[in-house]
């Protein structure tokens, strides 16, 4: 459990850093998403793949959906 926390928290960390057009912000939105779910499931609901599946989701369409100066 202590090491899905700590992989998760260091993507998170990783790809912190938003690109400049949709596709790349869609990615980042998604990684970074994707991580916190799977703490926030594995913390919440001992499920960090279902946390990781919907957190990814809506990390990708919030990416996609923001401009760069958001």
């Amino acid at each position: 459990m202590r090491v899905l926390t700590f992989v998760s928290l260091l993507t998170v960390l990783t790809l912190s850093a938003c690109g400049n057009d949709p596709g790349e912000r869609a990615l980042t939105g998604a990684g970074i998403g994707a991580g916190a779910g799977a703490v926030g499931g594995a913390l919440i609901g001992g499920n960090p793949v279902g946390g990781a599946l919907i957190g990814g989701a809506a990390g990708a369409v919030t990416g996609a959906a923001t401009s760069p100066r958001h």
